[in-house]
């Protein structure tokens, strides 16, 4: 892909027939897509490899091995969604992926063998090997590798690095481009384009503690809500049950493959306790995995549990999990000799931008696909190693979508309008950031996590109400605007997770325990206005909140 553009930033204004936001694996697929109709520009805040793609570890899920099949790999994504998958979108996933993870393969993707053949592993909840790996646990960092070399091939595409996209620009009810600030110069402008797609990843950065990396904030998510498009299932956040737990160090997951491969969970006692929670002991689906930790941890009144692989071979632990064994190594744990004491992390959001199966929003011209998109793939508990498939499988797909989507439009180009004519107002600097962020992520983690009631929601949703005010501004900043980003995303979460009034999968409410009350199967959705509504009120009237636009549609 280059350098990216040469550009005179005073006096031009970057060309491109799409854009791109987000560089992860749904934006790469998605940008040799459209290079083949277009010109491409993809815009990435920081650097290109900061995304949640390149540090996937566990592998992609794809039905591709003797034993498999494309409708055992649909059934078991179905049961793990518990009933809130959309069906069509699953049947998408697991028929086209093979094809894409052949084309990967294609383009030099070398994923791990065993004796000449591709060595598929097991994760929780499948019930075949279908987990291709590279590298032991690299494999999302040996996709965005190949993707990145592919990508370099295409003339059509080029890159602007460390440009953070603050908004969507709408023309009539249609996305057509985006606002952007030059990170360096801290220069805004606005740049058109015939299709947008977001491919900005999640938001775990919005919890205190996280897998994701710093650049998760949430934007696309936040951006799509504020130009007028409908996000669903926000309430569903998927927490990661085993992250390394030390007070010194950042959060670092460890695979759910290592559970595959036979590793054990301890409480602080060294008592094995899986069994006690689901039959299927450790390969439990990860929200009973993680609240049965959870609940280890409230019992035993410890800051974590024990992952223990030490029964395992050593040279075997050092081939298959290289990147963990020598992370874990560098914080004096040496995990083919000791406990590795891990607690839960929020991982993954399988809420988001609602999208159809084609990628598309409910804002035409603004298509979205990967994390930041509710496909529908998920439901309420993602299908581990399902989200790498589902960028490359709906990065494809909601490239076709927005070509069809540029070529039948015969609209006029849109007035050509400069930051100026979008600002409202002067821009700001958000005093103390720092300070409001941690203060967020303290909160998220607090009363929007594992385990939520109504009272702890209620009392989120009022105080990231009094936030929000603070943060209607413009700002100046990368920093100051992911966290007005994060705090707006934090009040869907929360606001969804407060509506729906019943567990099911990640969404776990501990005064409403029952999966299957009346109305389960709904789906919540959320636009621009539902929010507006509730800033006047502080909280929303549970009454009052399902019967607007948070209101569900079945199935």
């Amino acid at each position: 892909m280059g350098g990216g553009l040469a550009l005179h930033r005073k006096t031009r204004t970057p060309q491109a027939d799409f854009l791109v936001i987000g560089s992860g694996v749904a934006g790469l697929r998605a940008a040799i897509e459209l290079s083949r109709q277009g010109r491409v520009l993809m815009l990435t805040k920081g650097h290109p490899l900061e995304s949640s793609s390149s540090y996937a570890q566990g592998g992609v899920a794809v039905a591709m091995s003797e034993e498999d099949d494309v409708a055992v790999h649909l059934t078991d994504t179905l049961t793990a969604g518990h009933g809130l998958c959309r069906p069509e979108a699953v049947r998408v996933l697991v028929e086209e992926g093979p094809d894409r993870i052949q084309e990967l393969i294609g383009w030099g993707a070398q994923f791990d063998k065993i004796g000449g053949k591709f060595a598929f592993a097991k994760e929780a909840a499948h019930s075949r090997s279908r987990i291709l790996r590279a590298r032991g646990d690299a494999t999302g960092n040996e996709m965005v590798r190949v993707l990145m070399a592919e990508a370099r091939r295409h003339k059509e595409i080029q890159r602007l690095d460390h440009h953070f996209t603050v908004d969507l620009v709408i023309t009539d009810g249609t996305c057509t481009g985006a606002l952007v600030l030059d990170e360096a110069s801290r220069t805004r402008t606005v740049i058109p384009a015939s299709a947008v797609l977001l491919t900005t990843g999640g938001a775990g950065q919005v919890y205190a503690r996280t897998t994701n990396p710093p650049s998760a904030t949430g934007d696309g998510i936040a951006m799509a809500l504020r130009a007028g498009a409908v996000l669903e299932d926000m309430e569903f956040v998927q927490f990661h049950p085993t992250a390394l737990y030390l007070p010194s160090s950042p959060p670092f997951l460890l695979s759910e493959a290592i559970r595959g491969e036979g590793g054990r969970l301890r409480n602080i006692k060294g008592e094995l306790f899986m069994h006690r929670y689901h039959a299927g002991g450790p390969l439990a689906p990860r929200d009973i995995v993680a609240r049965a930790i959870w609940s280890e941890m409230a019992s035993t009144r410890s800051r974590h549990v024990y992952l223990d692989v030490t029964h395992l071979s050593a040279t075997f632990i050092k081939r298959r999990f290289p990147t963990i064994y020598s992370t874990c190594l560098r914080y004096d744990i040496d995990i083919t000799e000791e406990w590795i004491p891990v607690s839960p992390s929020a991982h993954y959001l399988m809420g988001g931008v609602w999208t159809d199966t084609s990628g598309a929003t409910s804002l035409p011209g603004l298509f979205a696909a990967g994390e930041v998109a509710c496909s529908g793939v998920h439901g309420a508990n993602r299908l581990a190693s399902n989200s790498l498939l589902e960028g490359l499988v709906f990065g494809a797909r909601s490239a076709l979508a927005a070509i069809s989507f540029a070529s039948q439009s015969r609209r006029p180009a849109p007035p050509l309008l400069s930051a100026r004519d979008l600002d409202a107002g002067p821009l700001c600097v958000l005093n103390d950031a720092e300070k409001l962020r941690s203060s967020l992520r303290r909160l998220m983690w607090g009363k929007v996590g594992l385990v939520r009631t109504g009272d702890s929601l209620a009392a989120a949703t009022a105080q990231l109400s009094r936030w929000e005010r603070i943060v209607a501004r413009p700002f100046s900043t990368r920093r100051d605007l992911e966290v007005k980003n994060m705090i707006g995303v934090a009040r869907c979460i929360t606001t969804a997770a407060l509506w729906r009034e019943n567990s099911v999968g990640a969404h776990y409410r501990a005064d409403f325990p029952e999966a299957k009350r009346s109305g389960w199967r709904q789906h919540s959705r959320l636009e621009r206005e539902d929010l507006l509504m509730a800033s006047e009120r502080d909280t929303i009237p549970r009454s009052q909140a399902g019967s607007r636009r948070l209101k569900g549609l079945a199935e």
